[in-house]
């Protein structure tokens, strides 16, 4: 019962990171606007989610092949990287600039802080550092995404790597053994929450998904994730290798921690910094800092409900897909908040401008 109540526990420690993420992706989507990272001339051109969705397919067999051949060492290097540089565009928003003699007005916080971030992740991957990391990242990286993918391209990015997750969780299966390499990293592609606090990631050895996992594993790895082009996407885990002999997993009382990926967090938040950022004159609620427009608030709860979902089945030993469940509550809460806002159907489908 105790093990139960800590999984639990864990459950509303992921839902907090999810909520963090959105919160902080929706407080910087004016910020980085401002500071001149809205990049995409047209952002309500869905072809940019169809180029983001081949730079994923690209990047998948790309760290593959890495895998197979024994050069994920560049891999891990590549992603550490990529999570400093995100970092850096945050630290840009929170921290101030200094004038330095010679060297004129410098972002000195921003540089230290993301050569903390690479530093921590390369020479001490512990959870709590990776968990740390990978919320900065997401808010970076949904923040990013939302003021240059309109709403549009958004629904299009979403649909399809639902889509994509599904087939590739449940039909061609490549992504489970993508999982198995990822989790071996120790990077914030995938968010640790342990089930005790004298958990200690660096102490499990080579962590694998659980396809390839002995039958006493203890942690259990509802989503892996696939980083691609400054983003990620997320693809389930899979079940350990004693589930085709026996037909069931690991029970709580058998896991050390549950794991997620990022992707789950970022890609619906894209939508709902989107929402946030090119929906105006809508009911809003506006906290310090931040303005929840409807559409975006309710996307926000459709993404927490299918979250829920989610890890009940994974408390019940489950392995699912999770971007079908994510996306889709993103995008059902997103349409319900735009109609009760009074927006037409067709201009909450980002399709004023196409038809």
């Amino acid at each position: 019962m105790e093990k139960r109540q800590r999984a639990v526990a864990a459950c509303g420690g992921i839902v907090l990171i999810f909520l963090t993420v959105q919160l902080g992706a929706l407080a910087l989507v004016e910020p980085f606007k401002q500071q001149g990272h809205q990049f995409v001339q047209d952002t309500s051109d869905p072809t940019i989610s169809v180029l983001y969705i081949g730079a994923i397919l690209v990047a998948t067999g790309v760290m593959l092949a890495a895998f197979k051949y024994g050069v994920d060492g560049l891999i891990r290097f590549f992603v550490v990287f990529s999570g400093a540089y995100i970092a850096w565009y945050v630290f840009q928003v929170l921290f101030p600039p200094v004038d330095i003699a010679g060297l004129g007005t410098v972002n000195v916080f921003a540089y230290l802080g993301g050569l903390a971030i690479f530093a921590g992740l390369y020479l001490y991957p512990e959870w709590y550092v990776i968990d740390a990391t990978g919320v900065v990242m997401g808010i970076g990286a949904a923040g990013l995404f939302g003021i240059n993918f309109g709403i549009l391209p958004a629904l299009v990015l979403l649909s399809v790597l639902a889509v994509y997750d599904a087939i590739s969780v449940y039909g061609t299966e490549h992504m489970l053994e993508l999982a198995s390499g990822v989790m071996d990293l120790r990077v914030p592609v995938v968010l640790v929450v342990p089930l005790s606090l004298s958990y200690s990631f660096l102490d499990e050895g080579d962590v694998e998904s659980e396809t390839d996992a002995p039958a006493d594993e203890t942690v259990d790895t509802p989503d892996a994730v696939a980083d691609g082009a400054g983003g990620e996407e997320s693809q389930a885990a899979s079940e350990d290798a004693d589930t085709e002999e026996s037909g069931e997993r690991p029970g709580i009382e058998d896991r050390d921690a549950l794991f997620i990926g990022l992707g789950d967090a970022v890609i619906p938040t894209v939508l709902i910094a989107s929402a946030g950022f090119f929906i105006r004159d809508v009911p809003s609620l506006v906290l310090p800092g931040i303005t929840i427009p409807l559409p975006a608030g309710a996307a926000m709860v459709g993404t927490l409900v299918g979250l829920v979902v989610l890890l009940r089945m994974v408390l019940k030993g489950r392995a699912h897909a999770g971007l079908p469940l994510l996306n889709g509550g993103a995008i059902s809460g997103y349409l319900v908040g735009a109609l009760l806002s009074g927006i037409p159907l067709v201009e909450a489908l980002g399709l004023s401008g196409v038809l």
